[in-house]
């Protein structure tokens, strides 16, 4: 496996090689998102191969007149090493390595030398460290040319005849061991920052979505934070909250999440679990879609697939189709009608910020809902101002007749007051 702590080549010239059965897309829109992943990694890529047609096979994940093919193409543009768009094995890697004398790897570690460039927290930090210690730890072996067998030594050291191999895979388990231990403290902080924003009960939102959606313009344009706003992948690893006050005078946290992408490696999902399980703790999950994107919809389908995954489908959702400003009169039309109950704008240019507000409040004010609160209950009608969509109160002799809208946890508190004729 790459070093991704040690190597730091600026401009590393790789071989593109990817895959797809779509006779539509162009080579071009094959490698679009594998180009932008290795160019936010430092790499420049110099020549792609997409293959049409592609017929599976042990050595190299291809026959090896194709993987030959590849490797004549890699000698010809002056590549020092291939990226594959899709996963090849430890056993594959090293083959592929021998074949060409070329460095070789797939999406999956690009994405996590990536993400290790990005980390900056204490949490980003060791969740990274985390995912790449267990995507390493199958490709040990790539590492060695050669293995010779080491002395005996005591229990609970080294046993008699262990390989170095082996001793490195015992390291390694520790060290996943020890981050594990390391993260479990960490996430406890975050689950006391998390009950600590509960208890003042202001309703939450996660933005989430493809990665360079524009999920951090947006939080930055609404809040006037100061997140790091990049037009790269994975600009953004650590989450940050922000209070956005909606035009009711009501106020709810935005929280800026990491950003997906299509087969997101299960190693990088589990690492950074509780930063994306924001998602299913908020009152509201806004989904950021990039509509300039002829893959909006490959967008959309990630973003569900991960809300899935995290158990964050529960949450009322609102589809945001952000870089509106890049659209022609066409797809402006078309993307409501594909995306129902979405709204178009730009978090650039403010383009349809009223609009959002709007559905901003009522995803997170819930249904409306009659209640009948008794007379001295004043409290509770001054927290459904506060916290929820008051519509209509009336004092009346055998109380206080308030329509309101409320998220789930003032919702079960006024359980009991609920008003039917």
């Amino acid at each position: 496996m790459m070093d991704v702590d040690k190597e730091q080549e600026s401009s590393l010239p790789v071989l593109l090689v990817s895959r797809t059965e779509n006779r539509v897309l162009s080579d071009r829109e094959v490698v679009a998102e594998i180009s932008g992943l290795v160019t936010t990694a430092g790499m420049q890529p110099v020549d792609t191969v997409v293959l049409r047609r592609f017929d599976p096979a042990p050595k190299f994940g291809m026959g090896t007149g194709k993987a030959e093919e590849i490797m004549h193409v890699a000698e010809s543009c002056g590549a020092e090493a291939i990226v594959f768009e899709f996963e090849i094995t430890p056993t594959q890697q090293r083959n592929w390595e021998t074949l060409t004398g070329l460095t070789c790897f797939d999406r999956q570690e690009v994405i996590i030398r990536i993400f290790a460039d990005r980390a900056m927290t204490r949490e980003a930090v060791l969740q990274i460290e985390l995912a790449r210690l267990k995507y390493s730890l199958p490709r040990l072996a790539h590492t060695y040319s050669a293995l010779s067998r080491q002395r005996g030594g005591r229990y609970g050291t080294r046993g008699g005849g262990e390989t170095q191999l082996e001793l490195d895979r015992r390291s390694i388990l520790k060290k996943i061991t020890r981050i594990q231990g390391e993260l479990k403290e960490v996430r406890k902080d975050r689950s006391t920052q998390r009950k600590q924003r509960e208890r003042v009960s202001v309703p939450s939102c996660a933005i989430v979505g493809y990665t360079n959606a524009g999920k951090s313009t947006l939080l930055n344009a609404l809040t006037g934070a100061d997140v790091l706003a990049e037009d790269k992948l994975f600009a953004t690893l650590d989450p940050t909250t922000r209070r956005y006050d909606l035009p009711s005078g009501r106020k709810v946290l935005l929280t800026d999440t990491v950003g997906f992408v299509h087969d997101l490696p299960h190693t990088l999902i589990d690492a950074f679990r509780s930063t994306l399980e924001e998602a299913s703790f908020a009152t509201g999950v806004l989904i950021i879609l990039d509509a300039s994107d002829a893959n909006i919809q490959l967008q959309y389908d990630t973003s569900l697939a991960v809300l899935e995954e995290i158990g964050a489908r529960s949450r009322p959702e609102l589809i945001v189709l952000n870089k509106a400003d890049l659209l022609d009169e066409h797809t402006r039309a078309r993307l409501p009608v594909e995306f129902p109950g979405s709204v178009l704008i730009s978090a650039r240019t403010g383009e349809g910020f009223d609009a959002f507000a709007q559905l901003l409040e009522a995803l997170v004010s819930g249904s409306e809902q009659d209640y009948l609160l008794p007379l001295d209950r004043g409290d509770l009608v001054a927290r459904l101002h506060r916290e929820g969509t008051v519509s209509k109160v009336d004092y009346r002799d055998d109380g206080i007749l308030i329509r309101a809208g409320t998220d789930g946890r003032i919702a079960a508190l006024l359980r009991e007051y609920e008003y039917h004729e």
